[in-house]
């Protein structure tokens, strides 16, 4: 038995050894690049133009349920972003009333935004959501006279950074896919599942998507913040019928690899620091484990399973080895909980073993497997360092410092995950159905979060086409000191009434709308005490499952919000108005 446990012992050992030394090759990859270039940019930077012109960019929003942050995300970006030439197209299902209804209110009060409503109920999967906008961007091409040059992905919790698009419009004169870096936004120390997010995407953002671009393999996209050149999609349009597989669960890797089978050229840009820090899509994760499982079962379906099934190990060396890489953690998941198990338990019995003065259980003399325990031992601290100084560089050496505490988490995780993808796979394939879309819980950052990207009023009015910068100038000038500079021009005629509600929503990030007072009903009318209405300036216009919305000229303060909810037991809702509308719903009240 004795000798069972060691031969068993020594196994386990001997793959995790191979396991870690495998680990570290995609560094080596990147040393040894920059040993034989130096410091050098991955591309002479100039090679690129510095002031291309803005050629016209498409964002694909794919939707399911996401009426309470589609809101504010394009709100946010229509304002953060400094780039003009650019149209958001929102994918949603028609059995998904509020999230149609939401994209339709942001068609209706912003130009540059569409709605592309699926033909059939959701969740289907979303490759199919994107299908449907893409078929929506030709019919607005085609009705419109246009044509748009890059396609970017994007999902409905993301912050793009300003300098985003710009980045993408610029690298597109030489890639015909450009990978913006995808960043987990900070949370606090103890948020830990959030925090194994920004441990695995910090590492894998910094090392293994460029090791895989210096190797000349394949750059997977990570499904939001990457652009296509039109090109790609119409050549997949052509080949099969759509633009994506509408079977896959991560179609955004798998479109990655045939675009570098088909001989494009790929780009995953370096993590930078901008005006408005680094250079990247930012959005939350998964916060609990229950949610990250979930994610992460997709993930592994999708990038292991099912493109194993599809692909095989079709490819270069180069690739063949990525593909190994995505898909060894069927294997090396479970066998990671399982050390960790050990670990732990081991260390509890070398405890207890002290204090009762008796022999450590998991002691062992053999040599050769000390050895192999040490050197294993060894890579597993080398690797935690690397992810510590990756960790470190973008979420502070205080947060890197918890990677070693997190690390336990992810192996649990990731196993689950696995266990969970494998069961989920072989059943669907017994039963002959389709895998779904799972969905994750989407949350956005609240609007006073966001002031790291948040842009100043008069810059909205110009940046958003409100107004030109001489325009606004020649005001500004004239304008008293006490005046407010959007009544100002408004009174001017400089700004529209319809203008000047549009700014300001982008400005606070309150929504928009426009209401009928012939259809407020009575009820509706006598929801909040006639006092508050009129000190707070607001007019009750709605009840929506349970939320009593209100309209005003001016957005409410939390304060003043807090205030007006304690005149009814009922979840209050704000939106901005025109000053045209609101006075025929103050006269009507």
């Amino acid at each position: 038995m004795h000798t069972l446990w060691i031969d068993a012992f020594c196994g386990l050992a001997v793959t995790l050894l191979l396991s870690g030394m495998d680990d570290l090759i995609p560094l080596a990859i990147l040393l040894r690049r920059y040993w034989r270039n130096g410091r050098r940019p991955i591309e002479p930077s100039g090679l690129v133009q510095a002031n291309l012109p803005e050629s016209k960019i498409a964002i694909f929003v794919p939707c399911w349920k996401e009426s309470g942050v589609i809101g504010n995300m394009v709100r946010h970006n229509l304002t953060a972003i400094r780039y003009r030439n650019f149209d958001i197209f929102l994918g949603a299902y028609p059995n998904d009333e509020p999230t149609v209804a939401v994209g339709r209110q942001l068609a209706e009060t912003f130009g540059n935004v569409h709605v592309a409503v699926c033909p059939d109920p959701g969740p289907t999967s979303k490759a199919d959501c994107l299908n449907s906008i893409y078929h929506q961007m030709q019919a607005f091409e085609k009705e419109q006279g246009v044509r748009f040059n890059t396609v970017v992905l994007h999902d409905a919790e993301d912050l793009i950074h300003p300098e985003a698009l710009s980045l993408i419009n610029r690298e597109r004169a030489r890639y015909d896919m450009v990978q913006v870096p995808v960043l987990p936004l900070p949370t606090p120390f103890f948020e830990l599942m959030h925090g194994v997010y920004c441990d695995e995407f910090a590492e894998f953002q910094h090392i293994d998507m460029h090791a895989r671009q210096f190797s000349g393999s394949f750059v997977p996209s990570n499904g939001v913040g990457t652009g296509f050149a039109r090109e790609i999609l119409e050549r997949l349009a052509c080949e099969r019928g759509e633009v994506f597989d509408a079977e896959s669960l991560t179609e955004d890797y798998e479109i990655g690899v045939y675009i570098h089978d088909k001989g494009y050229r790929q780009l995953f840009a370096p993590i930078k620091k901008g005006d408005n820090g680094f250079v990247a899509t930012r959005e939350y994760f998964p916060r609990t484990t229950k949610t990250a499982i979930r994610q992460r079962t997709r993930w592994v379906t999708g990038i292991a399973l099912q493109c194993w099934e599809r692909r095989g190990w079709a490819g270069g060396f180069g690739t063949r080895y990525w593909f190994w890489r995505d898909r060894k953690g069927l294997v090396a998941n479970p066998l990671s909980l399982l050390t960790n198990i050990l670990f732990l338990t081991g260390l509890i019995d070398l405890g207890l073993s002290m204090l009762q003065h008796r022999p450590w259980l998991f002691a062992v003399d053999n040599p050769n497997v000390i050895f192999l325990c040490g050197l294993t031992t060894g890579l597993q601290c080398l690797r935690l360092s690397l992810r510590m100084l990756c960790v470190g560089r973008i979420f502070g050496v205080g947060f890197a410092m918890g990677v070693p505490m997190r690390s336990f988490l992810a192996n649990l995780v990731n196993c689950f995950a696995s266990i969970r993808a494998l069961w989920r796979y072989f059943h669907a394939k017994r039963d002959k159905r389709k895998l779904v879309w799972q969905k994750t819980e989407h949350a956005y950052p609240k609007h006073s979060a966001l002031a790291e990207h948040r842009r100043d009023f008069d810059e909205i009015l110009v940046n958003c086409g409100f107004l030109s910068a001489e325009s606004l100038a020649a005001a500004k000038q004239n304008m008293p000191a006490t005046a407010d500079l959007g009544e100002y021009l408004f009174e001017r005629g400089s700004l529209s009434d319809e203008d000047l509600c549009r700014a300001r929503s982008l400005f606070t990030g309150a929504p928009m709308g426009l209401f009928n007072p012939k259809s407020i009903k009575k009820g509706v009318r006598w929801s909040l005490p006639a006092h508050i209405a009129r000190q707070f300036d607001i007019v009750p216009v709605d009840l929506r499952a349970g939320h009593l919305v209100v309209a005003g000229q001016r957005e409410l303060s939390p304060e003043q919000l807090e205030t007006i909810k304690s005149f009814t037991s009922m979840a209050v809702e704000f939106q901005l108005t025109t000053q045209k509308n609101f006075a025929e719903l103050k006269e009507l009240l």
